[in-house]
């Protein structure tokens, strides 16, 4: 069954960087928009940041702005999501999705999530 696979989470300081990837599984998104989204304890899944195919559309939530960024490599069938100055309210599990498109936030595929946790 195609899926999408998170990688990169883990423990880090407040303040401090880390780097999700997301790769397929089964088939390529190549085609498709790839979105993040999180979700914490006892919250709803939050939008965190999509880039569409060809990475000339991007949007990003309002709690990350200036703060990450999303960017792919369709050569390596890849996503990212570059972290930096992560806060301890950005502790959550982080999933990737792959859609049609970015705006509208619809996203089919999901992956199984990556931890990422904030300590003070």
């Amino acid at each position: 069954q195609a899926q999408l696979v998170e990688s990169g989470g883990g423990l880090v300081q407040a303040g401090g960087s880390l780097r999700l990837s997301c790769v397929p599984s089964g088939r390529t998104f190549s085609t498709y928009a790839i979105g993040w989204f999180r979700q914490a304890p006892g919250n709803y899944r939050e939008f965190v940041a999509a880039i569409s195919w060809n990475s000339d559309h991007t949007d990003y939530g309002d709690s990350v702005k200036g703060r990450f960024t999303i960017t792919r490599d369709n050569a390596k069938n890849a996503v990212y999501l570059q972290m930096n100055n992560l806060k301890l309210e950005d502790t959550a599990v982080y999933y990737c999705a792959a859609g049609p498109k970015v705006t509208g936030h619809e996203f089919t595929y999901w992956g199984q999530g990556t931890q990422v946790t904030v300590s003070s």
